[in-house]
């Protein structure tokens, strides 16, 4: 693929999120991929400037496919000179052209958000580097980055400011239904962020927050199952847990359907590869 410079400024949105080179890469790995009529959404810093006015530099866009879709978005990219790999075969692949990449993304990293139908029912249309593309919605962010909590990355600030800013109104029965058994996760971030933003606390209707009070109090009682889900929400914290002191990991059947050879690969990359 041969790097071309952008005839016009990119967009104010990006302006000072990426170089022109990265913007034509980016551009050139969307034009690629809408050409396949394959459905894809962009999330990452980009939902997060669209949704909460957020701007942040980046080298990387992230484009969430469907996994059946995986293999032909590679193939698609490979035949212009881009670089693939699957970088870890139960979430996550990326495509490299200079230092810039681009991650193809059709699950979360423990499992639980796999990339289906509803991510793309209410995806926002977007112009992104000159392409009409669409934009991840804001409850499938939030679905996903309420997980992210690692000793070197938490992103439950980014949850936060997603639902403080509402630049679009987040749809509270469709984001509870995401969550299905670990609604307590969402519970404990909307706790949080009525503390980080009391007068914004309106911002959650108050309907959500008496069906998930209710549900705690039905659920308060010690569940007597020998597993740690802590290993949904980091890789390496809860390592300890599973691998000394005997309890089981969610992400493993009959909890979770990641297979124990791809954990094996997401462990081993603490520390080398995020």
């Amino acid at each position: 693929m041969t790097a071309k410079r952008a005839s016009r400024r990119a967009p104010i949105s990006t302006r000072r999120m990426v170089t022109p080179l990265s913007g034509d890469f980016y551009s050139a790995v969307l034009r690629l991929l809408t050409s396949t009529g394959m459905p894809f959404v962009v999330g990452g810093a980009f939902a997060m400037k669209h949704y909460a006015g957020l701007t942040r530099g980046t080298k990387d866009i992230d484009v969430f496919l469907r996994e059946s879709d995986l293999e032909h978005a590679l193939a698609t990219l490979e035949s212009a000179g881009i670089v693939t790999e699957k970088t870890f075969p139960h979430w996550l692949a990326k495509g490299f052209f200079g230092d810039d990449f681009v991650d193809l993304i059709f699950n979360s990293a423990n499992g639980l958000c796999p990339v289906d139908d509803g991510w793309f029912a209410n995806a926002p249309r977007i112009t992104l580097f000159d392409v009409p593309t669409r934009l991840c919605p804001i409850e499938e962010v939030i679905w996903t980055k309420s997980f992210v909590m690692e000793r070197e990355r938490f992103d439950g600030a980014d949850v936060c400011h997603l639902i403080a800013a509402q630049r679009k109104p987040i749809d509270w029965k469709h984001l509870l239904a995401r969550y299905g058994d670990n609604w307590p996760v969402l519970y404990g971030h909307l706790v949080f962020f009525g503390f980080i933003y009391p007068r914004e606390r309106d911002k959650v209707p108050t309907w959500v927050m008496d069906e998930l009070e209710e549900r705690e109090k039905t659920h308060r009682r010690s569940e007597d199952i020998s597993v740690c889900r802590g290993t949904l929400l980091s890789r390496e914290q809860y390592l300890v847990d599973v691998k000394e002191r005997g309890y089981a990991d969610a992400r493993l059947a009959p909890w979770g359907s990641v297979a124990k050879s791809s954990l094996d690969i997401w462990t081993d990359a603490i520390g080398k590869n995020k």
